[in-house]
């Protein structure tokens, strides 16, 4: 049988025979464990409770920094102008929220949606510290059921926390329905990197070096494997674009990053 750690899914037929489907009978993936759609929820939480305090922190160690310039880029692929509404879905300690802010002037209050209350108290001070504190509103909200008007903002963003909903494509056909027409998606996800030689290295850091350094400071080995492991099930670049276009999204683009490893995708609201 060959070893889950260096399966990266290449489509949807694939992922089904694997692991099964996104969500079949009541169940899901929670990486590469099967567990309950409710028992999903709960384990995220939980996940995010663990890694919080350290959260931006171990963003920066264990992506050397880089992290950073993804999300500078993502954020400058939307275009964003002053006077823009914009909200950003599964915000966690508002990184790509600041970025945003910046852009739309502090005129225009940008809001940040996330299920995890312990992710949006740690992104407090950070926020508060910035010249744009007074103009963003924390939610804590379901992605799945946005509690916002249909057309209500002209961009949204999602950073590294599509994976962890239990119906990805229920999230993103919220964040459709808040758009208003022409109104932009940036998703920005983890990916499968191109060569064949640094994905062999990148699996071997991902599965050995990741959850040992999780481990050490902050002092959970698991909540830093299941990171990679929801990566290597989260749809591929062209899989994905497929899936935002039947919802409606048009047109849809996308680019890769760092050799493969981070994907911005930039959808449009026909």
């Amino acid at each position: 049988m060959r070893d889950k750690k260096k399966i990266w899914i290449n489509d949807e037929k694939d992922r089904i025979k694997l692991h099964g489907s996104e969500s079949c009978g009541g169940m899901t993936s929670f990486g590469y464990k099967r567990v309950a759609e409710d028992e999903k929820r709960r384990l995220v939480l939980k996940h995010f409770d663990t890694v919080a305090g350290r959260y931006d922190f171990m963003n920066t160690l264990l992506s050397f920094g880089i992290h950073i310039l993804w999300k500078r880029r993502a954020v400058k692929g939307l275009g964003l102008k002053a006077g823009d509404r914009v909200i950003d879905v599964c915000g966690g300690t508002g990184d790509l929220t600041l970025l945003a802010a910046r852009a739309v002037s502090h005129r225009v209050q940008v809001i940040l949606v996330d299920m995890n209350r312990a992710m949006i108290e740690r992104g407090r001070p950070k926020v508060s510290r910035s010249p744009y504190g007074k103009n963003i509103r924390f939610i804590q909200g379901d992605a799945e059921d946005l509690s916002f008007r249909e057309q209500s903002f002209d961009a949204v963003m999602v950073g590294f926390g599509v994976r962890n909903l239990t119906h990805m494509e229920a999230g993103f056909r919220e964040m459709y329905r808040v758009l208003k027409p022409g109104g932009k998606l940036i998703c920005l996800e983890f990916s499968k990197p191109l060569a064949p030689l640094f994905r062999e290295l990148y699996d071997f850091y991902s599965f050995h070096i990741m959850p040992l350094i999780g481990w050490l400071i902050v002092g959970s080995r698991r909540a830093y494997t299941y990171l990679p492991e929801s990566i290597r099930l989260f749809p591929l670049p062209d899989e994905l674009t497929g899936i935002l276009k039947t919802i409606g999204f048009s047109p849809v683009t996308y680019c890769r990053m760092t050799k493969g490893i981070a994907v911005v995708h930039l959808a449009i609201k026909g």
